[in-house]
């Protein structure tokens, strides 16, 4: 018997890092310095207090908690809703809005929803893994936009006008995964118009929204009416273990997104649903999560820039820095690996997220507790001046 479609879909590289600083973790001991872990985007600020409480209340209380409806418990949605015309303006009717298991969730139900097997979707490189992977393991073809510091590692009309024929759909990430990079309003809205009057099927990540740092973060709903936008719990929410997310659909996607989501995932899991309806009311405690991200972000740019890696545009938003570290390594697999074994960082060489010039790059991750990253500072400078 020969393998699936599995066999052809390449690891998320990431997790193997993971695997290596925990291996790396125990090798050491407790007695020994701690691993920092800068490869994964990972909050460590935990669920929300208020959040905690709404668990714990239904935990004790008589609901058995079973499946919600597919696309989600009615309340959340309507909490979205209000949520969504807070952030944006935005008037967006509940029934729009699907409940998902995170993010990741979220985008085969779309993929599947808005294509047909064989179909093109663009998106930008350097881009987040899962995107292209998924797309192939269901049969879609990846094309991809390459993108530098000179374009805001983000795609534009030009680019798209410059394909041999017109992809079915794009994927935007703004904040962009690894990069922080984002578009500006304006641009968003180009895009979004763009893609609507030609009948391309724009897909808008904003995973990261809520964690900018002084630009304003847009969302494709203002500017489209054929857009679908997915977000998540995981990150300004600091809730990536309960696994919740959600979709902005458009009309005509609803009900094949809903019968997808019956039969592939059931619903998202009932008190993850609880949880994230709670965290929509946390947002001073959340705001002071982000004030954390940012002092973060100052503390890795200038230590960077002391540690002699200067080739890196200060990201816009997210929790992560894309580094050139091509002058202290021709590839950066080989580069992480010795900042693992000798300064017992964790980081992600680039391979996963540009396959054309991801060998150049490290994507560090600044949402751990701060005295890890001012740690994680001192190490990196003294890896860069030992030539490790």
């Amino acid at each position: 018997m020969k393998p699936g479609v599995g066999a052809r879909v390449p690891a998320f590289r990431v997790m193997d890092v993971i695997t290596a600083a925990n291996a790396r973790a125990a090798e050491i001991g407790p007695a020994g310095p701690a691993v920092l872990r800068m490869e994964v985007g990972q909050p460590g600020t935990g669920l929300p207090e208020g959040a905690k409480r709404a668990v714990e209340a239904a935990l004790r209380g008589n609901n058995p908690m079973g499946y919600t409806e597919a696309l989600g418990l009615a309340s959340l949605r309507a909490a979205l809703s209000t949520h969504i015309h807070n952030w944006y303006g935005v008037e967006l009717p509940a029934r729009q809005i699907a409940i998902t298991t995170g993010a990741s969730g979220a985008f085969p139900l779309a993929f599947l929803a808005a294509f047909e097997a064989g179909d093109e979707v663009a998106l930008a490189a350097p881009y987040y893994p899962p995107y292209l992977n998924i797309l192939v393991a269901l049969g879609l073809k990846p094309v991809v936009l390459p993108c530098g510091a000179e374009t805001g590692f983000q795609p534009t009309p030009a680019m798209l006008d410059a394909l041999p024929r017109r992809p079915a759909g794009l994927i935007v990430a703004s904040p962009a995964n690894p990069t922080g990079a984002m578009l500006t309003p304006e641009a968003l809205r180009e895009l979004a118009v763009y893609c609507h009057t030609r009948g391309i099927r724009l897909i808008s990540d904003e995973i990261y929204h809520g964690l900018t740092y002084g630009k304003p973060a847009a969302s494709a709903a203002q500017f489209s009416s054929s857009a679908i936008v997915i977000n998540s719990f995981s990150k300004y929410f600091s809730m990536t273990g309960w696994r919740v997310g959600w979709m902005v659909m458009p009309e005509d996607l609803i009900r094949p997104i809903e019968r997808l989501a019956q039969n592939l995932f059931i619903s998202a899991p009932y008190p993850s649903q609880i949880a994230a309806e709670a965290a929509l009311s946390c947002h001073a405690e959340l705001q002071g999560h982000r004030a954390t991200y940012a002092a973060a972000r100052e503390i890795l740019i200038q230590g960077l820039r002391q540690a002699g890696f200067t080739t890196f545009p200060p990201p816009d938003g997210a929790f992560y820095i894309y580094v050139d570290v091509s002058a202290f390594s021709p590839d950066s697999a080989d580069f992480c690996a010795r900042l693992l074994a000798a300064q017992n960082i964790a980081a992600t060489p680039g391979h996963d997220f540009d396959a054309a010039h991801g060998g150049q790059f490290v994507r560090f991750s600044y949402c751990a507790p701060l005295p890890d990253i001012e740690q994680a500072v001192a190490r990196l400078y003294a890896f860069a001046r030992s030539g490790s």
